[in-house]
C-alpha cells in the first residue's frame, strides 16, 4: 500500500515516547486503574466510568471522525459492540482530538471535522449504537489514559485494571490476521490470561491543542496564495466539461452580482483546502462581463480562493451553459461535480449545502487508504 505524503495523514506505528506529546504523557500500563472521566456524548448525556459499572469488560476505544484509519475501523467498531453487548462488555468510544488543532489539509479523507458538532452527525450518520464522547475541549482524560493514535484500544477486566491496549486488528484495509482486541476479550470472557496484552498502534496521531498554533499558521499562510482569474472560451469549457485528467472537479459558477453565489464562496475556499492534495481540483468560472474581470478577482481575493479560476469569454451565455452542462438552466450559483472523463456526478443550482458536497466529493475520492481513488 502506497502512503499518502500528507502530513498527519501519513499511516504511522506511534511509540510510547512520542516528542510531540504533551509534558507528562505515558500510555497506561497493564494492570493500572481506568482513570475517571466525566464527558459530553453525541446524545446530549454526560458519561463518566461508573456510566459502565455493571459491565464485565470495559473495552474504551479512543477514535475520531477525521482520520483515514479510524473511518476504515468504523464498521469493525461496531461489530465489536453488537457481538459482545450480550456477553457483558460494554464499549465506548471517546474522540481525544482538540477540533481546533486539526488543520485543514488533514481533513481530506473526511467531510466532517472533530468537533462535537460534527461527531454528532457522524455517529447519526452511521448509526453507532455506542457512546461516543468528547474530550476535546480539555484532553484531561485522553491524556490520563496516554492516546498515541486514533484508533486505540484500552481493555479493562470487571476490577478496571487494564489488560490489553494497542490496535484493533493488525490490518486496517487488507486481510486481517490478528484479531487482537477480539482475542483480548474473548480470553478474558473465557478467564483465561490475554495472549497478547500490548501491540503497536497504527493511525493518526492524538491532535493535542498545543497544535493549535500550527492549525492557524497554516490558514494564514494560505491566505497569502496568489489568486488569480483567467478567461476561458467556449472550447475551453467544453474542454474543461469532458474532464480529460485523472482529478475529481467541482466546478462552481458563480457572479459578483450574485449574492448566495459570493456567500458561499468561503465554503469552496475551505473545500479547495481540504482535498486538493488528494486527485481533485475546484474551480470556479464567473458569469460577469469581462470587463468586469476585475471585480470579481476582488471577490476571490477577499475569499482566498486560490482554486483554478476563471471568467467566462464564451459570446452568450446560453453557449456557456451548453458547453459546461446541457442541463444546467441558467441560474446562479451553480455546481457540479465532474468525473474523470466527463460525467456530472452531482448537480445544484442555488446556494449548496457544503457539508452534501463534500459527502459528494468523499464519496469518490474515498475516506480509506483502501477506498483512495488517486492510489
Amino acid at each position: 500500500m502506497r502512503i499518502h505524503l500528507a502530513a498527519c495523514f501519513a499511516l504511522i506505528i506511534v511509540s510510547l515516547a512520542n516528542a510531540a506529546d504533551p509534558a507528562g504523557f505515558h500510555t497506561l500500563e497493564i494492570g493500572e486503574a481506568a482513570p475517571d472521566f466525566k464527558l459530553p456524548g453525541v446524545d446530549d448525556k454526560e458519561y463518566t466510568l461508573a456510566s459502565f459499572k455493571d459491565a464485565k469488560l470495559l473495552c474504551v476505544i479512543f477514535t475520531c471522525n477525521h482520520c483515514p484509519t479510524a473511518q476504515a475501523y468504523e464498521e469493525r467498531i461496531a461489530k465489536l459492540q453488537s457481538d459482545y453487548k450480550d456477553k457483558g462488555v460494554a464499549l465506548v468510544a471517546i474522540s481525544p482530538n482538540d477540533a481546533l488543532a486539526v488543520r485543514l489539509d488533514e481533513l481530506g479523507y473526511a467531510d466532517l471535522g472533530d468537533s462535537l458538532a460534527d461527531m454528532k452527525l457522524r455517529a447519526k450518520d452511521q448509526k453507532f449504537a455506542f457512546p461516543y464522547l468528547y474530550d476535546g475541549d480539555t484532553q484531561k482524560t485522553s491524556l490520563a489514559y496516554g492516546v498515541v493514535a486514533t484508533p486505540q484500544v484500552f481493555l479493562f477486566d470487571q476490577a478496571r485494571k487494564l489488560r490489553y491496549v494497542g490496535r484493533i486488528d493488525d490490518s486496517e484495509v487488507r486481510t486481517v490476521t490478528s484479531h487482537d482486541a477480539r482475542n483480548a476479550i474473548d480470553a478474558l470472557l473465557a478467564g483465561k490470561p490475554v495472549p497478547v496484552e500490548k501491540t503497536r498502534t497504527f493511525g493518526c496521531s492524538t491532535k493535542w491543542s498545543d497544535k493549535r498554533a500550527d492549525a492557524a499558521a497554516s490558514l494564514a499562510k494560505w491566505d497569502q496564495e496568489e489568486v488569480k482569474i483567467e478567461p476561458l472560451d467556449e472550447a475551453g469549457i467544453s474542454k474543461l466539461a469532458k474532464n480529460e485528467t485523472d482529478k475529481y472537479l467541482v466546478v462552481n459558477v458563480w457572479a459578483t452580482w450574485c449574492g448566495p453565489c459570493v456567500a458561499e464562496q468561503p465554503e469552496f475556499t475551505t473545500m479547495h483546502r481540504m482535498y486538493r492534495k488528494r486527485n481533485f481540483q475546484m474551480v470556479t468560472i464567473s458569469m460577469d462581463e469581462p470587463d468586469q474581470k476585475d471585480a470579481a478577482l476582488r471577490v476571490l481575493r477577499g475569499n482566498h480562493l486560490s482554486a483554478t479560476n476563471y471568467i467566462s469569454a464564451a459570446s452568450t451565455k446560453d453557449k456557456l451553459a451548453e458547453s459546461l452542462d446541457k442541463e444546467w438552466k441558467g441560474p446562479v450559483p451553480y455546481t457540479i461535480l465532474i468525473a474523470p472523463g466527463g460525467k456530472v456526478l452531482y448537480r445544484k443550482t442555488g446556494e449548496i449545502d457544503p457539508l452534501e458536497v463534500r459527502r459528494e466529493i468523499v464519496k469518490v475520492i474515498g475516506r480509506t487508504y483502501a477506498g483512495r481513488a488517486d492510489k
